[in-house]
């Protein structure tokens, strides 16, 4: 296959620039300017809400844009290294190299604590192309339906605008959980949604501030019912924490309606590590490091014994932290299926060891 031109230069420039490569000195000049990795800067900071922060950022030509609903690691450099977590766009899809991310503070999330506490415009963050399946189809269908919980409203918020934005004329139902009005993220934008598109209804609730919202009191089928009483014709998106979730996905099994159900958690479940007493040493290969097996996660592990292994979401989802597995047996802290197979990748931060482990770290 013939090389592009542009390829060909890129190549040329790279082997005269020796090993720094041309990205190694644009880094220098402009982090912005690299050609060969995502980059955004900082051109707007918002803090609406007590306990979040909304950054609104331009992305350099390395970042691809994404769909409404996914998701992509972001990266922050705290005390000289580089830390990542999994965000998901909140803007529409489509705007080119723009995009905006609301954090919400999380007790021990060193990121999201180092964003609300200090983004400012300028600012340059790492940034990965998007992922994830949770996103709008190509054709929107007719009659849709999103529901959220918390900070899990940034992916459907994104899905909203996006349909807004397209014009689309079928109709939306937007149901909405939060604490109360002055923790609700994007609550006046929602507002100002609603107010310009006849065809969206909103209904929130806010769990803690109960007849302030369009309707009351946490999940159930009747209160589906009152908001959108042909939820069964509709598509229906879901993101937010593993109760609601789960409450949402019994209501659809129960009605035989999963084919129509798209959820996504934006934290992981509960999970327990496996019964009994743990045994065993776990070996982190690389590093020569071994440590008594406390039943945790590995990638819990590792950092207890001083390691600094990279990773993204802590939940299973964007596969930042896998590492090979080169003996002994892990049990998949969110599925509960345990893996012997003696080579493998695993995602450390739902792994736990069961007896001896051996990983390439």
């Amino acid at each position: 296959m013939a090389m592009s031109h542009e390829t060909l230069t890129t190549g040329l420039l790279d082997l005269l620039a020796g090993p720094p490569g041309v990205d190694g000195y644009l880094e220098q000049v402009s982090p912005m300017w690299v050609r060969g990795a995502c980059r955004a800067k900082v051109v707007g900071v918002e803090r609406s809400t007590p306990d979040s922060v909304t950054l609104a950022l331009h992305a350099n030509r390395a970042w691809e844009g994404f769909r409404a609903g996914q998701f992509i690691r972001l990266g922050a450099e705290i005390d000289g290294s580089w830390r990542d977590r999994c965000y998901s766009p909140a803007s529409a899809a489509g705007l080119a190299r723009e995009l905006e991310l609301t954090v919400k503070r999380h007790p021990d999330g060193l990121v999201s604590n180092f964003l609300l506490e200090h983004a400012r415009p300028g600012m340059v963050l790492r940034l990965s192309q998007a992922q994830g399946e949770f996103r709008l189809p190509d054709l929107p269908p007719g009659r849709i339906l999103l529901i959220s919980g918390g900070s899990g409203i940034t992916p459907v918020m994104s899905m909203l605008r996006t349909l807004c934005a397209e014009g689309h004329r079928g109709p939306i139902t937007f149901l909405h959980y939060a604490p109360d009005p002055e923790r609700a993220i994007y609550r006046e934008a929602l507002e100002h949604l609603a107010a310009a598109h006849p065809n969206l209804t909103l209904a929130r609730s806010y769990t803690r501030a109960p007849g302030i919202g369009e309707t009351d009191g946490r999940f159930s089928l009747s209160q589906l019912e009152a908001v959108e009483p042909r939820f069964g014709e509709a598509e229906t998106f879901a993101c937010g924490p593993p109760a609601l979730l789960g409450a949402v996905a019994e209501t659809w099994s129960a009605a035989s309606l999963d084919s129509r159900l798209h959820t996504e958690s934006f934290m992981a479940p509960s999970i327990a590590p496996p019964d009994g007493v743990a045994e065993g040493t776990v070996s982190f290969a690389t590093s020569g490091v071994s440590v008594t097996n406390t039943g945790a996660a590995l990638l819990e592990q590792a950092e207890e014994a001083g390691l600094c292994p990279e990773f993204g979401c802590r939940m299973g989802i964007c596969h930042t932290c896998s590492r090979r597995k080169t003996a002994g047996r892990v049990r998949n802290l969110s599925t509960g299926e345990v893996s012997a197979s003696e080579d493998e990748e695993i995602q450390i931060c739902v792994s736990a060891p069961i007896g001896d482990v051996v990983v390439d770290l």
